[in-house]
This record gives C-alpha cells, structure tokens and sequence, in this order.
C-alpha cells in the first residue's frame, strides 16, 4: 500500500555535523512497503501518487528518527518495570544494586527489552548501538525492527531507502514512529 505523509517540512539528513536544517520545500514522503518511494513537495507527489495512497498528515518535521548510542546500556544495565510491578518498582528504569536484587530469568529480560524499545520508539528513535549480549535482549532488538548501527553514521531519507521515520512537533516532541514502513508508535 502507498502512504503519503505530509508534514510541515521534511529533514532528510541526520547525524551529519552542522545539518540540521528541514527542507522546506519537501513537505511530504511516499512509502510503499518497506520504503521510500519519493520525497518531495506534497502538491507535486499527491498529483504523482494520490489516487492510489493513503495520506496522513502530521504537524511536525519528518527526519530519519533519533539515534541512541547507549542502546545497549539502555537494554542490558536497566530493567524496565512491568506496569504491574509499578507499587513494588516504580515506572522508571531500574539500574544498579536495585537492579542486582532482582531475580533476573533471560524471559524477563527479553520482557524489560521490549518495554524499553517501546519507550524509545515513543520518543522517535529509529536506530540505536550494540552489541547486545544477552540472547533475550538480541531477540527483542532484532525482533522491534530498530536498526542496529555499530558507530553513527548519516541516516537520509532517499527515495528507494528504507522507510525508517520519525515526526517530531514543534516542542521536540514525537508524533510518530516509522519502522519498515509501518506505524510502531503514534501519539494520541
């Protein structure tokens, strides 16, 4: 299926140092699949497109999404507490001696894993650093979709590229979350 989203402005460079400026006159992405089809301006890629593709429309800066160089940090030196144990935990990450108390089984890892790439994914993050070592923590990471990046590298978004996006409002916020093409996390 084709996706049009629209949005205020489009920032098809990340992580390349002093480019950090939106390109105003591409004010739209076309997705089929798993990538880009086209990047440009939305009047021009709706007359293209249109007729064949959803559109959605987004108040925000489409970019390649952040990058979080302590991925591995963030998923195997933290617990992320199951909204159940919330009483007993708290909702924030656990680290430390706290962390060391806890009776930590691979299948519980592989569950905080998962709740901690949600947590990312809900601030726009679509590639973060290994490795990761634990067997659960791997298979969530590869699982979730997010890329897997050794060193930071530039990200763009290119027609024919893979479809990872995020879209950000004017407070930083995130709007949504794009992996492969598909919706991982939007703002209600």
């Amino acid at each position: 299926m084709l996706t049009i989203h629209r949005v205020r402005a489009v920032r098809p460079v990340v992580d390349r140092p002093g480019d950090d400026r939106a390109d105003d006159a591409g004010h739209a992405v076309v997705v089929t699949g798993d990538r880009f089809a086209a990047v440009g301006p939305f009047d021009e890629l709706f007359a293209e497109y249109g007729a064949r593709a959803r559109v959605r429309e987004w108040d925000g800066v489409l970019t390649p999404g952040r990058y979080e160089p302590e991925g591995a940090a963030l998923l195997e030196a933290a617990y992320h507490p199951d909204p159940r144990e919330a009483d007993a935990l708290g909702s924030e990450p656990v680290t430390g001696e706290a962390l060391a108390a806890l009776d930590m089984t691979e299948a519980r890892w592989g569950a905080s894993a998962r709740r901690g790439l949600q947590r990312l994914m809900a601030i726009g993050t679509t590639a973060l650093t290994g490795p990761f070592h634990r067997p659960a923590v791997r298979t969530a990471v590869e699982r979730s979709g997010l890329q897997e990046l050794d060193a930071r590298i530039p990200r763009a978004l290119v027609a024919g590229g893979a479809a990872h996006f995020a879209v950000f409002a004017e407070d930083g916020s995130c709007l949504a979350t794009a992996l492969h093409g598909r919706l991982v996390f939007r703002r209600r």
